[in-house]
């Protein structure tokens, strides 16, 4: 059993930003290989289960992950959507998935930014269907990064409207609509590649604590820790690891975006970015506790 456990963002690390799909084949085998040395893994996304189960799972099964599973110790977990679902990942594939009902939506929510995806934005965007937790509307692939940030910001005002003339309490950058109670329960957040509408209590520390509480209760846990995004809210998965008193370091796949200033080290992979970087994350680490390298 190797002192290290692994939490991965997948957009960026694993799976390209532009494709959605994980390109570099040695990102599957390594991560089967690090699986059946005992490390354990989580994706903490604010993907669905449905792409999780599809676009990461299926590969590594398909690389022999259901044999690395099978091995004393080994662990992987998913947590999707920022917290707001879950499933184990076990030597059968990826498990039932379990959804946190307190922070969903209400279904004229939903629908009501589904009609506006469809109606004025199907051009640049598509509502994904997936989410169970948050609503999600995202990049097409077959639309530039610039055409698609004009559309963003005026779809993000539009759902701001719509959604608060529902009553739903909202907060959109410093704009705020409390809902009928005064709160604040739900908030938009942007990505490069998407907008998520979500509740306030979901984000990646939130993911980090399911992740160990499942790890937990399998075996203990590593002392040493290493998060992996390419965003500013994946550094709060090392927030929680490192309030929890565990050892670990970030590692930033995306530095352009500015490193923040931490407790803990935050590491970069030299030029390389995105799943790039995330391979040489990973050949360093196969290499660092002695793997054979197929």
């Amino acid at each position: 059993m190797h002192n290290l456990g692994l939490l991965f963002d997948v957009d960026g690390p694993i799976a390209s930003p532009i494709t959605r799909t994980i390109n570099i084949r040695s990102i599957v085998t390594d991560l089967v290989a690090m699986t059946a040395a005992g490390v354990p893994i989580a994706f903490i996304t604010g993907r669905s289960g449905d792409f999780i189960r599809n676009q990461v799972v299926t590969p590594l099964c398909d690389a022999g992950l259901r044999d690395a599973l099978d091995e004393h110790g080994a662990r992987m977990f998913g947590v999707f959507e920022k917290g707001g679902a879950w499933a184990p990942i076990t030597g059968d594939g990826m498990g039932e998935v379990t959804v946190d009902e307190t922070v969903a939506f209400a279904p004229e929510a939903v629908d009501g930014i589904r009609n506006l995806v469809r109606e004025r934005y199907a051009d640049t965007m598509f509502f994904d269907e997936t989410k169970r937790a948050m609503i999600s509307v995202e990049q097409r692939t077959d639309v530039d990064a610039d055409t698609y940030a004009a559309a963003q910001a005026r779809f993000q005002d539009d759902a701001f409207l719509l959604l608060t003339a529902q009553g739903v309490g909202l907060r959109y950058g410093d704009r705020t609509a409390p809902d009928a109670n005064g709160e604040l329960p739900f908030r938009i957040d942007q990505t490069i590649i998407s907008t998520d509408i979500e509740s306030v209590l979901l984000d990646k520390d939130r993911g980090a604590q399911r992740a160990l509480d499942y790890f937990a209760k399998l075996g203990p846990l590593p002392r040493r820790w290493r998060s992996i995004g390419d965003s500013r809210s994946d550094y709060k998965m090392a927030d929680y690891v490192h309030s929890a008193g565990f050892d670990v370091a970030h590692v930033d796949v995306r530095p352009s975006d500015g490193i923040l200033e931490k407790p803990y080290e935050v590491i970069t992979i030299g030029d390389a970015i995105h799943d790039d970087a995330g391979a040489e994350f990973l050949a360093h680490w196969r290499q660092e506790l002695g793997l054979e390298v197929s």
